[in-house]
């Protein structure tokens, strides 16, 4: 069940093109009057080939009094994950495979055995299967951004905060309506037999762009469409987290000052609703760093 610790939000990775710098994970630095809060999109799973942090992400992190993360990643061990999957992922009454149209249950049939998954919820279905390629290539969520940063903060005797917990992420997902729900579950299915109705790149594809910094090809385009497609996930899985971030950043920046350092899915940095653009509108100076 270890999927779930990084599926707090699998499917992330997205920010815009670097200018004039060397390629590199998009970083970006707000700013007040005696305080600076640096935002940095993550990849939750990660190949341990891939070489992510630069000179300057480590400074920022050197300089940190407090790093930020979506969730303590390291909290969720199996015995939590199950308790969690049982309670808010799973559905003793209304099989999988009973709310699925026809032709997506084939489909998923062939990528998987349904009977294992029956009792799944269609968004804890959704969650595993859209890790499965990422995992196949290599990448773990061990090696993922979250957790190798959590890692470091803690050794350095860093304050740690978190913006949710793991019950908080799964009743996120569990709020959802149920064709919110089989919808995303429909689009993982569909990703992986014959191409995307929302237009996720390949695992390999997204590991590059995202080492890159460079989102100005996928990232307005898969937020879009995200947007349009599935609003209901939309509005559960970024728009309404967001504001809350943006929101407890703003009360810590009023409160303190230093350095923060915050670390969260990089599709959280995208679009008009996405992290930079929700505090450059409440009058932060916002600008991109790496």
């Amino acid at each position: 069940m270890g999927w779930f610790r990084g599926a707090a939000l699998a499917a992330a990775a997205f920010l815009t093109l670097a200018s004039g710098a060397r390629a590199a994970p998009a970083m970006w630095r707000v700013t007040d009057g005696d305080s600076q809060v640096y935002l940095f999109g993550t990849l939750h799973a990660l190949k341990p080939t891939a070489h992510w942090r630069t000179p300057f992400y480590d400074r920022v992190l050197a300089q940190a009094g407090t790093v930020w993360f979506e969730a303590d990643m390291e909290s969720g061990d199996p015995h939590t994950i199950r308790l969690l999957i049982q309670r808010y992922g799973s559905d003793p009454d209304t099989p999988l495979s009973h709310k699925l149209p026809a032709s997506d249950l084939d489909a998923l049939s062939r990528q998987t055995d349904v009977a294992r998954i029956d009792h799944l919820r269609p968004w804890a279905a959704a969650l595993m299967l859209s890790m499965q390629p990422a995992l196949a290539r290599g990448a773990t969520v061990d090696r993922g951004a979250d957790l190798t940063i959590t890692r470091a903060a803690r050794s350095d005797a860093k304050r740690v905060r978190a913006f949710e917990t793991l019950e908080d992420q799964a009743r996120m997902f569990a709020s959802l309506s149920q064709p919110a729900e089989v919808r995303y579950l429909a689009d993982v299915i569909h990703e992986r037999a014959k191409g995307p109705r929302i237009s996720i790149p390949p695992a390999a594809s997204l590991e590059r762009q995202w080492l890159n910094g460079d989102l100005a090809r996928l990232g307005p385009g898969l937020v879009g469409d995200l947007r349009r497609e599935n609003p209901g996930l939309y509005d559960a899985l970024l728009r309404r987290r967001n504001l809350a971030w943006a929101d407890a950043l703003t009360s810590e920046m009023a409160q303190a000052s230093g350095v923060e350092l915050v670390n969260v899915g990089a599709l959280h940095m995208v679009g008009e609703d996405g992290l930079p653009a929700l505090l450059r509108a409440r009058g932060f100076r916002v600008e991109r760093v790496q």
